[in-house]
């Protein structure tokens, strides 16, 4: 292990952690793990969104608290800041204090924090249209913290903020896995990675394969994911939930459904065909705004998605794209975050 001089705490604020499934549970528990091994001392504080989870305990050496929280929307809100407020003191003694999206959770103790010590990454955006709320709160969360990470360069755009820097996750690197070559009689193997929700164009997909069984066009589906679209899409395949190793799934399928970067990242190491899809400007941008866009194939409807499978229109260069999503590594994520704390 690489002693680290005074061994730093750092602090994480994140709504949702491991065991809970997710892009930004997984990109705190990947920068987490490598600042363990390089002899920092992490913490990070989330929602207890189960009450089975201890509000307490060690994973893969990092310090879990859990703040107990009801089911109720509009009481969550004050039950956080109660438990932030009540350990003011804990959260201040930390060297670094990184809050990841959940910046409202520190509102009541902002002029009690040393705020050189405070940093933020913005993940993604609530909803669109963007509301003048979100807006206002990122572009003063931007100003407030010492430094802040965009996952994205859409966020910079869409907020008006000026990160200090842009990043898009990491691909673990994985061997791709053999599977059999296909023939032109054999269906194809569609897998759907993600959320099952209109952000995450769940709809656009869902029409898609509509077509594409009228058209007897033969396929087959997994769906790693889960959402309010789930009784629509589980017609036409079987759904998984929420998966935390793809990788075997990834490596039997012909081309997968995926728009988001962190899935995206890990289909580009195995080598396959991506199709990701927009139903707004703020997603579009979000896909064409991204350094491995030319990877992919972007699609702004279910009719132009069913155009590109049946007529297997993919320009991108698969082996560059697998290339560059290797150089992607979580080190490097890590090194990011050192950089913008200056240690």
């Amino acid at each position: 292990m690489k002693k680290v001089k005074n061994r730093k705490k750092i602090l994480f604020l994140s709504r949702l952690y491991y065991p809970h499934i997710g892009g930004v549970e997984k990109h705190v528990a990947e920068v987490s793990k490598i600042l363990v091994k390089k002899g920092f001392s992490v913490t990070v504080i989330c929602e207890q969104y189960d009450k089975k989870l201890k509000t307490k305990e060690q994973i893969n050496k990092v310090e879990v608290l859990r703040i107990p929280i009801s089911l109720s929307d509009k009481n969550k809100k004050f039950e956080i800041w109660k438990w932030v407020l009540r350990n003011r003191k804990f959260i201040k003694s930390f060297d670094i204090v990184h809050i990841h999206d959940v910046f409202f959770w520190i509102m009541p103790i902002l002029f009690y924090l040393d705020r050189k010590k405070i940093f933020i990454t913005f993940h993604g955006y609530e909803s669109y249209p963007l509301m003048t709320s979100s807006k206002i709160q990122k572009k003063f969360a931007a100003k407030y913290c010492k430094g802040s990470i965009a996952v994205g360069d859409f966020i910079n755009k869409w907020y008006g903020i000026a990160s200090n820097a842009v990043i898009y996750g990491a691909a673990d690197g994985r061997i791709i896995l053999s599977k059999p070559k296909r023939t032109s009689k054999t269906p194809l193997n569609i897998l759907y990675m993600g959320r099952l929700s209109r952000d995450m164009g769940a709809d656009i997909y869902i029409e898609a394969l509509f077509t594409l069984r009228k058209a007897n066009f033969k396929f087959n589906l997994e769906i790693c994911g889960d959402g309010e679209y789930r009784s629509r899409i589980e017609k036409f395949g079987k759904v998984r939930g929420f998966v935390n190793n793809l990788d075997s799934y990834i490596s039997r399928a012909d081309i997968v459904f995926s728009s988001s970067y962190l899935s995206m990242l890990e289909v580009l190491v195995q080598k396959k065909r991506i199709f990701a899809v927009f139903n707004n400007p703020l997603k579009e941008d979000y896909l064409k705004m991204s350094p491995f866009s030319k990877y992919i194939s972007i699609n702004s409807s279910s009719k132009e998605l069913c155009k590109s499978i049946i007529q297997n229109i993919f320009v991108a260069d698969i082996e560059e794209g697998r290339k560059w999503a290797q150089n992607q590594s979580w080190e490097n994520v890590v090194k990011t975050y050192k950089t913008i704390w200056n240690i």
